[in-house]
């Protein structure tokens, strides 16, 4: 059950339209019958005319009906059709120019698809296209490939043209750029909890967080600096391992990541992380434990600031420390986040513990024992669960 605390708290987050809220709660309007995402549009209804639900059965179970302006029963986040051809436009000839007759082609209008891409990857799908044609010029020429080579796969006529595009992109001339310095690639993956940010080689994650995390822009400054990289977009077998693995995560069907990663941190850094990712699925640690297993009772504070470190967010589970008395703490990708990470893994653990499948609006099972029969139903509707389950049982037990 949500507390009036809480729903002062979602309250808050609908009037501030707060991003870190999304697909935590729903609100349902009593004056209206629909229900809306925290970041609707629509003016704000009062306070006492608001429903609070933990998910979008919830409210439709409670008789509210969608909202059409926010479309709360796709994500918020979700990337446009216009955005997604485009992007695999791009992939399928990355080191394509693009003019407005390709646009006329696809029966896209240019100046949409600028805005869209502004607001989607803070650039317009020139400079996206652009920053991948030099992702693949840069990639060449650090296996040793020669400049006018380099120049000639992306599609420049000119050499000056090249030279100037790919300083303003990598920030440096293609001459300057040696086989020391490294490519990382990005992609914004969509997930139940708001978009994240992927960054990755050709072998391994290096980043993994939520876009709206603070100070995201630092970290990705930090990785960027301390290896000498440069990050542009395009997906590598990481990211689309992490993709698929993210949405399995999210549906219940996976607790345990297999994509390949890579930490950055110094050595103390590094093993608190790895203190993380020994918590198994579904269970809490706090902080003085996590100290307690790395041999350093005294460091519980140290131990925080690594966990706030962590660059992997979900993957390397920090999520699963909170404090001693069982308060949160702290997280980067906030704090009702990282509740719904815990309540999503609490409850997948209940469900499988009794046997069942999660269905998005009902589970049934069935247990046949000895004679003696008893018939009944259950209904799972509680702040701690993401969803609603309804659990049908017929078991026979010896008189």
């Amino acid at each position: 059950m949500i507390t009036k605390k809480q729903s002062m708290e979602f309250y808050r987050a609908l009037v501030e339209k707060n991003p870190e809220f999304e697909g935590v709660f729903y609100v349902g309007v009593k004056t209206t019958g629909i229900y809306c995402r925290p970041t609707c549009p629509a003016r704000k209804p009062k306070f006492e005319n608001c429903e609070f639900h933990r998910t979008a059965q919830e409210a439709l179970l409670a008789s509210f009906r969608p909202c059409l302006r926010c479309q709360q029963l796709s994500n918020p986040n979700q990337v446009s059709d216009l955005v997604r051809t485009l992007v695999d436009a791009v992939e399928s000839d990355p080191t394509k120019r693009w003019s407005n007759r390709d646009f006329d082609k696809l029966s896209i209008d240019a100046a949409t698809a600028r805005r869209q891409f502004q607001k989607r990857f803070g650039m317009t799908f020139v400079q996206y296209a652009r920053a991948r044609r030099m992702g693949i010029a840069t990639k060449q020429i650090r296996e040793g490939s020669a400049v006018m080579e380099a120049q000639a796969k992306t599609g420049y006529q000119s050499s000056s043209g090249f030279r100037d595009a790919f300083s303003k992109v990598m920030g440096a001339a293609p001459t300057n750029f040696g086989a020391a310095q490294k490519i990382l690639t990005t992609a914004w993956i969509d997930t139940k909890l708001g978009p994240m940010l992927a960054i990755a080689d050709e072998k391994e994650l290096h980043l993994f967080e939520f876009i709206s995390r603070r100070g995201l822009e630092r970290e990705i400054e930090r990785l960027r600096n301390n290896g000498k990289v440069v990050i542009v977009p395009g997906r590598t077998a990481p990211i689309d391992s992490i993709d698929g693995e993210i949405q399995a995560y999210f549906a219940g069907t996976l607790k345990k990541f297999e994509t390949p990663i890579r930490l950055h941190g110094s050595d103390f850094q590094k093993s608190v992380w790895g203190a993380l990712l020994q918590i198994p699925y579904g269970q809490r640690r706090s902080y003085s434990e996590q100290a307690d297993s790395l041999g350093k009772p005294t460091a519980s504070r140290a131990v925080a600031n690594a966990n706030g470190a962590n660059q992997l967010a979900i993957i390397v589970p920090c999520h699963r420390i909170v404090r001693n008395n069982g308060d949160l703490g702290g997280y980067g990708g906030g704090l009702e986040r990282k509740q719904w990470l815990l309540d999503h893994e609490k409850s997948v653990e209940m469900v499988t513990s009794i046997g069942t499948e999660v269905n998005p609006l009902a589970t049934t099972c069935s247990v046949e024992g000895p004679p003696a029969t008893f018939e009944g139903s259950m209904n799972v509707m509680d702040a701690k669960f993401p969803g609603v389950i309804d659990v049908e049982f017929t078991s026979r037990v010896r008189a």
